[in-house]
């Protein structure tokens, strides 16, 4: 169907144009509210400002449409095929786009505030600057997507794929990372305050100049990670494995090290807090570094 006819049907009251053929269509900056394009073919189409609120664009084909800024709330986007499409600056909040398929996408400052994007696939996509305040991310795929300024407090992270994500000066407090794979992952000068990262995998995770107030490490694996000039005061990092890893500018005295792993770390500028005196003929290990006795067992359990 040609743009031109559509908007005819659309001016005349019509709204079920579910499966409809738009491909490459030009509904730049149309009023198209409530219309249910559901399992349509809009690929290539531009919808760039378009007043989409409400409508219901489920399993539809929008790979590399042009939806920059368009007016998307309250919409339906279930498993639709978004792939590489335009979707900078978007308004999607309170949307359902659960499994829908955003590999590639850019969703630069999108807002997509309590939206549902459970098991959506969003690998590779630049979600830079985007507003994820309260979505449901439950088993969604993030690996390598660009998430560097975005805020996602009150976000649910449940399953989530993270790997190689960009989350550099992000806002992440309070936020739940237990027990996920995040090695590698960027989280320079992002603000982590209250973040629980609890048996969280962070082989060489970038946390330079993190705000890491109150944030939980309890069994973190940290080996070869970045935490120079991070903010920890309050933050435990006990029974944390920090081997390797550059603590450089680190004021660890408000924190908490029980039981953590301190072995063959860079320390220039670190504070650490005092620990108590040992006899020496009391322990069995010959300790070059007062620092290392954080690495003796008996010393771990003794917490």
């Amino acid at each position: 169907m040609q743009a031109s006819d559509f908007l005819k049907l659309y001016e005349a009251g019509y709204r079920n144009f579910k499966g409809i053929n738009l491909n490459g269509a030009d509904l730049s900056n149309q009023i198209l509210v409530g219309t249910d394009l559901a399992e349509s073919n809009l690929a290539g189409a531009n919808l760039s400002r378009a007043f989409l609120t409400k409508a219901d664009l489920s399993g539809a084909n929008l790979n590399r449409a042009n939806l920059a800024y368009a007016k998307l709330s309250e919409t339906r986007f279930k498993q639709a095929e978004l792939t590489k499409a335009n979707l900078q600056g978007v308004f999607w909040i309170r949307s359902s786009l659960e499994a829908a398929r955003l590999s590639g996408t850019n969703l630069s400052h999108a807002n997509l505030r309590k939206s549902s994007l459970d098991r959506a696939n969003l690998c590779s996509a630049n979600l830079s600057g985007a507003n994820l305040r309260e979505a449901s991310l439950n088993g969604a795929n993030l690996a390598w997507a660009n998430l560097s300024g975005v805020r996602l407090y009150g976000a649910a992270l449940d399953a989530v794929q993270l790997k190689g994500v960009d989350f550099s000066n992000a806002f992440l407090n309070g936020l739940t990372f237990r027990g996920c794979d995040l090695s590698g992952v960027k989280f320079t000068q992002a603000r982590l305050k209250g973040a629980d990262f609890t048996n969280a995998n962070l082989v060489a995770a970038n946390f330079a100049e993190a705000n890491l107030q109150r944030a939980k490490f309890f069994c973190a694996n940290l080996t070869g990670a970045d935490l120079t000039a991070a903010w920890v005061r309050m933050a435990d990092f006990s029974q944390a494995n920090l081997s390797r890893s550059n603590l450089s500018e680190v004021d660890f005295l408000e924190a908490t090290l029980n039981g953590a792993n301190l072995a063959g770390t860079e320390r220039a500028g670190t504070q650490l807090p005092m620990l108590p005196a040992i006899e020496p003929d009391v322990s069995p290990y010959a300790v070059s570094d007062s620092h290392d006795l954080l690495n003796v067992p008996w010393l771990r359990s003794a917490g």
